[in-house]
């Protein structure tokens, strides 16, 4: 029996071919920021709703990837609401790609992103 698969762009929402895949991406991975920062300061869920401003349900959402209602300037805020820096750097595109992209690189990892 053969398996079949495909090769992935480095972007599993550009792979389902999902809305604004770049952006959904970005926002996963600041996500996974935010969890990895309320986990390493042993925050309960309400604990952490203080200290970024919102209901508990909300960070709920929020650290199950439930990320439609968060922009991406809000998730940045909640970052440092929890003492994480945001640097954003903004760069002419590599010569082989037909359009920019959005890539967010975290110092624990680099983030993979889709080129176009």
């Amino acid at each position: 029996m053969t398996k079949k698969f495909e090769y992935s762009s480095g972007n599993v929402f550009a792979d389902l071919n999902l809305p604004n895949p770049e952006e959904a991406l970005a926002k996963a991975e600041l996500a996974r920021q935010i969890y990895g920062a309320i986990k390493k300061k042993k925050l309960t869920q309400k604990q952490a709703a203080v200290v970024l401003n919102i209901d508990q349900p909300k960070v709920s959402a929020l650290v199950s990837g439930r990320l439609a209602g968060f922009s991406l300037e809000r998730l940045f805020r909640f970052l440092n609401e929890l003492g994480q820096d945001v640097t954003i750097n903004v760069k002419p595109k590599s010569r082989t790609r037909k359009k920019g992209s959005v890539i967010v690189i975290t110092v624990d990892r680099v983030q993979t992103h889709v080129r176009n």
